[in-house]
């Protein structure tokens, strides 16, 4: 008798400290209800697969919003993994390195001399520079790595003059067809936990996770101060983040970085080398079997997506998710900051009789234009890349608050940004956003307006005001 009550006594602690776990777990969750999540067709399934380093890489200095770069090598030099292709012109300390050892190819120019990319073709030994510098900061720098960050405002390179009152690190990404972080961190959990206590050197470090989020490694993280979100697309941007956690004022700084960068920064930690070998997800409702890559930054496209894809078809190639993502092409390169290359059709082959007059079962609406809304919340969607009308007035209809989740009138924002107007941007928080925090927005806005653009603009256009 003694023993059943003493068993019931433990199993009756050990479920009462369950329920007080999760009850101040949930009371914790930053809940987000603004916001839209679009279910396509063509997730990556959970497996992996290992592309070869071999053939030519490329670094591409746009891929590093906000920088000037300086070429300091000539074709035929030899790189190891870590030598500096180029540098930023206005700090020469910011240095872009090779992700692999070879012999430099290229160094490709467009219009007045603006370099394209430079291209390294790899050796396939991948020999590592060592770095042994001890202080945080600087090895960053010495690394490349340092190239990685971006700041707030303006969504640009960091200076690595400033001193930032945060770092910013989301860990899950909530757009359509975008990498399971969760997955991707498997099997790296030392190297994740060894780059946030370095970040940590540098300043506070503020984690976002999402309330599904499960391991270990993400839910007891050491050296970071954890936020919990729980919502639809964008709740996974480190923007939104920062607006519910510590709000941008003028005159402050935070950086961010993405999580997976935070693994390469945790690899040089460990090994006192750089290792820009990611896994992305390789998705789309046109590839043939979506699945995850291991793969290089600057990897061909082509090597990523060969048998994957229907060349016969009209294809709409992409850096990225289909949010915010770049159009690329299977001669492109895979992006610095790309976590997916994803692949929907284009489109543009496309007749449809009675247009939009016509009841559709299969087609995606965020209103109840289709008869769409009738099936289940699981259904997955084809979307191709056509917009479907041009561009129209801008009609303050509130659409974009609805899908919005920050504490930002989005709508008179991007007029202010439109219409030049400074001190209404600064009034309205543009110190705060990124472009691709307008993507859903821009998903949903019935006026067709390119608002990533129209951002992105406003934001170079404050930077020079400011400079």
């Amino acid at each position: 008798m003694r023993v059943e009550c003493r068993f019931f006594f433990i199993f009756a602690q050990f479920l009462a400290k369950t329920i007080y776990s999760y009850l101040f777990y949930m009371a914790n969750v930053i809940k987000l209800r603004k916001g839209l999540d679009v279910n396509l067709k063509g997730k990556a399934s959970l497996e992996s697969m290992q592309t070869k380093v071999e053939g030519q890489y490329a670094l591409v200095p746009d891929d590093f919003c906000g920088m000037k770069p300086k070429v300091v090598v000539k074709e035929g030099d030899a790189v190891k993994v870590g030598d500096a292709l180029f540098v930023d012109k206005n700090h020469p300390e910011v240095k872009f390195v090779s992700p692999v050892s070879g012999t430099v190819a290229l160094v490709e120019r467009g219009e007045r001399r603006k370099v394209m990319s430079v291209r390294v073709d790899a050796d396939g030994k991948q020999t590592a520079k060592t770095f042994d510098e001890k202080d945080a900061l600087k090895l960053l720098l010495e690394s490349g790595l340092f190239g990685f960050f971006r700041m707030r405002p303006y969504d640009v390179v960091a200076n690595p003059e400033d001193k930032p009152k945060a770092i910013f690190v989301s860990a899950f990404n909530s757009m359509p067809l975008a990498a399971d972080f969760e997955y991707v961190l498997q099997g790296q959990e030392k190297e994740w936990q060894a780059g946030l206590s370095l970040l940590a050197k540098i300043a506070q470090v503020n984690l976002g996770i999402s309330s599904k989020q499960k391991a270990q490694a993400l839910t007891a993280a050491k050296d970071c101060t954890i936020n919990v979100f729980d919502g639809p697309a964008p709740a996974g941007n480190v923007g939104v983040q920062i607006n519910h956690v510590d709000p941008i004022n003028k005159g402050e700084v935070v950086w961010t970085i993405g999580a997976e960068e935070v693994i390469f920064i945790g690899r040089l930690a460990l090994t006192k080398k750089v290792d820009f070998t990611r896994t992305i997800a390789v998705a789309g409702s046109e590839v043939k079997a979506p699945k995850y890559a291991k793969t290089l930054v600057g990897q061909p496209i082509k090597a990523i997506l060969a048998g994957q894809i229907d060349e016969s078809k009209s294809l709409r190639i992409i850096n990225g998710n289909p949010m915010v993502g770049v159009k690329t092409s299977k001669d492109g390169w895979l992006a610095a900051h790309a976590t997916e290359v994803t692949v929907i059709p284009e489109g543009d082959d496309v007749y449809e009789m009675l247009g939009w007059i016509a009841p559709r079962f299969k087609e995606f609406s965020t209103s109840r234009s289709y008869f769409s809304w009738l099936r289940p919340k699981k259904a997955e969607y084809t979307l191709d890349a056509r917009i479907k009308g041009g561009e129209r007035h801008m009609i303050m209809s509130g659409e974009y608050d609805r899908v919005f989740p920050m504490d930002i009138y989005a709508g008179y924002l991007v007029k202010a940004i439109i219409t030049g107007d400074i001190d209404r941007q600064e009034a309205l928080g543009i110190y705060e956003v990124a472009p691709e925090d307008f993507a859903i927005a821009e998903f949903v806005d019935s006026s067709k307006l390119e608002l990533q653009r129209i951002v992105r603009e406003g934001l170079d256009i404050l930077r020079k005001e400011n400079a």
